[in-house]
């Protein structure tokens, strides 16, 4: 009978272990991304100047770069439900939605106004559904901005799905700075 009993605990102890093991896919994730897709923010201040957008496709990620005259100092980048896939003005009004299936929308502290305190406008960020072209790329749909408002800048990215991503700020080229914005093309 103690044999039986130690037999019995033994398998008991193999299966409960087997169990608790992880997936493949736990302790292999797709091209190592631990990222996840929770909101990401910085605390700063508007010092900046907004130089241009650009996107560019990886094996693993799309990626949507942010040229900023000055430091890239404060921001938030976070997923936003389908039924609000037009709001990112920073105002009360809602722009057109965006192409896939959830908006990735990037708030960026940047100065909108000049050294005498008067709105700046350049309307290649205002309102523009195309800020550029990712009709090729796997994870974006659309990369659209909205506006300057009260010290910052909102723009858009229509993606696929709810997948993980990273916010990265980087020096250069010269005195600038770069907001960079990478989605994976998976979990």
């Amino acid at each position: 009978m103690k044999r039986f009993f130690t037999i019995l605990c033994t398998l008991l102890l193999a299966a409960t272990g087997a169990l608790a093991a992880t997936p493949a896919e736990a302790r292999n994730p797709y091209c190592g991304i631990r990222w996840g897709s929770l909101e990401k923010t910085a605390e700063g201040t508007a010092n900046g100047s907004l130089l241009g957008v650009r996107a560019g496709r990886h094996s693993c990620y799309d990626r949507l770069v942010i040229d900023v005259a000055g430091d890239v100092s404060g921001y938030t980048v976070a997923y936003y439900g389908s039924e609000e896939m037009g709001i990112f003005d920073g105002s009360s009004s809602a722009g057109p939605p965006l192409r896939g299936g959830e908006l990735l929308a990037i708030r960026v502290e940047l100065a909108t106004t000049d050294a005498a305190g008067n709105p700046t406008y350049d309307p290649r960020w205002h309102y523009t559904d195309e800020l550029v072209d990712v009709s090729k790329f796997r994870t974006f749909r659309q990369v659209a901005g909205g506006s300057g408002y009260q010290g910052y800048v909102i723009m858009g990215i229509g993606v696929r799905a709810r997948l993980p991503f990273r916010v990265l700020t980087l020096d250069g080229p010269g005195d600038g700075s770069r907001l960079v914005i990478d989605v994976a093309h998976r979990w």
